[in-house]
């Protein structure tokens, strides 16, 4: 079985972010990381090369594939900053909660568990903020620490 690409790494996420360009986006990076720290409450991991992430989670697919994955953080990328928010596919409170926040959030893309914002100024600061805390409470319940 391959083995996952997205592991821990052992790059600080301060260094990662600092070294984030344009300098813009790397302002906008360490204001998604106080954000994220202050609705988890946890220190920030790299995963890979460019995800900053917020907690992990270990499960078992019913394949038998064994998976280590963070349970919500961000890559800024060049075009637009990627948040990974993969609440509402565990749970229908919570999708409910996620598309209606969504739909009060500002201009944005999504993806599967993805959320694609190309500035924070586009966005209202307050339901980006709501956004993570529905991912991290979902997180949270789908996989509790242990």
């Amino acid at each position: 079985m391959a083995e996952a690409k997205t592991t821990i790494t052992d790059v600080a996420a301060q260094t990662f972010i600092d070294s984030v360009e344009p300098p813009a986006r790397a302002e906008e990076a360490r204001a998604l990381d106080a954000l994220f720290r202050k609705v988890t409450g946890e220190a920030p991991k790299m995963w890979g090369p460019s995800i900053v992430g917020y907690g992990e989670y270990s499960t078992v697919y019913d394949s038998g594939r064994k998976v280590n994955s963070l349970k919500i953080g961000f890559s800024p990328r060049k075009a637009k900053h990627v948040l990974y928010l993969s609440s509402g596919y565990t749970d229908e409170a919570a999708a409910a909660a996620r598309e209606a926040a969504l739909a009060r959030l500002g201009k944005h893309e999504t993806g599967k568990g993805c959320l694609y914002v190309k500035k924070l100024s586009d966005v209202d600061p307050a339901v980006l903020e709501e956004l993570i805390a529905i991912g991290w409470t979902t997180m949270q319940r789908a996989f509790p620490d242990t």
